[in-house]
């Protein structure tokens, strides 16, 4: 058993172990868990949550090691979470978070830590949402999640972010089809990266019409910026951060960024709740009960839907 109290206060002295094995509990559903999240509470709420996403390919790694210098040199403490495939064999991530940004490996003002999806769908692992709030706890006072970059499906990151960064590159296939498919609907800024390629101009220009088509904002409300990067130079990427600061200051303003945490919170809040009662539900396989109400759904005395209501209210109650 972790002693749990040392470990968040040698996390808030910046302590880069502490904070992995705090991540190491979060992430192995310890049972300890609920212990650690009670002891982070009160120090969580200071850290901006920047979500990065887009299709394989675009640079999201390389715009991520690029933001992370950007804010260290304004004297930020950043933390990342590199979200990876899983392997099949150990359900570990595939990528290595100091292999992709070594620059970084060394500064104590930077905390990376690849997490797995180990199955988990919509470019996130399912621990992601606790894992941030240990690195804010820590002290971070920006949060890079960097999605896995699956494909078109990746929207979670939304849900999880202050702010969430859509990447797209020239020729990787990011056009109005992809827009259409919902991972080019949740952007709050866009990036072309690798925008000294041929095609840069026309994908800009692509996205810049996609907006305008679903254009339904009034007077005041935020208009996506389009930032054009090429990010393995550095280029382009103090607008992009430049373009956060200003999403963040106008969330800030009208109250976007408050609804956002208490939506975000309230999704948590949601999602343990009902991953416990699966967990509950799960445990009554070959229970009696269960049995006894297949037997009244092959009798066709009770429909699948009234004996689910039977099971839950006994689930709850029980």
């Amino acid at each position: 058993m972790q002693d749990v109290p040392t470990l968040v206060a040698q996390a808030r002295e910046g302590r880069p172990r502490a904070v992995a094995r705090l991540i190491s509990l979060v992430e192995g559903a310890s049972p300890q868990l609920r212990e650690v999240m009670a002891a982070l509470a009160p120090l969580t709420g200071g850290a901006y949550v920047v979500g990065i996403t887009g299709s394989p390919g675009v640079g999201k790694s390389t715009s991520t090691s690029a933001l992370v210098a950007a804010y260290r040199g304004r004297g930020k403490r950043v933390g990342v979470l590199a979200v990876d495939p899983s392997s099949p064999f150990s359900g570990g991530a595939l990528l290595g978070d100091r292999i992709r940004m070594s620059d970084h490996a060394s500064d104590p003002g930077v905390y990376i830590r690849s997490m797995a999806t180990r199955g988990h769908l919509g470019g996130l692992a399912r621990s992601a949402p606790q894992a941030v709030r240990v690195l804010d706890a820590a002290g971070c006072e920006v949060i890079l999640v960097e999605t896995v970059g699956v494909g078109q499906s990746e929207v979670e990151i939304a849900a999880q972010a202050d702010t969430s960064v859509v990447l797209l590159a020239p020729g990787m296939g990011d056009g109005i089809q992809a827009a259409k498919a919902g991972i080019l609907e949740i952007g709050d800024v866009y990036v072309v990266n690798k925008a000294d390629r041929d095609g840069a101009d026309a994908t800009a220009r692509e996205l810049q019409h996609m907006l305008g088509l679903g254009e339904s904002r009034g007077p005041g409300d935020w208009r996506p910026p389009i930032v054009r990067t090429v990010a393995s130079r550095g280029e382009g990427v103090e607008e992009v951060v430049e373009a956060l600061e200003k999403h963040r200051a106008w969330m800030e303003e009208r109250g976007v960024l408050a609804a956002r945490r208490r939506a975000r919170a309230a999704g948590e809040v949601e999602t343990i709740a009902v991953t416990a009662l699966r967990g509950r539900i799960a445990d009554l396989h070959g229970d009696r009960r269960l049995g006894v109400l297949a037997e009244r759904i092959v009798a066709g005395e009770l429909d699948p839907y009234g004996a689910a209501d039977v099971l839950v209210r006994g689930v709850m109650g029980g």
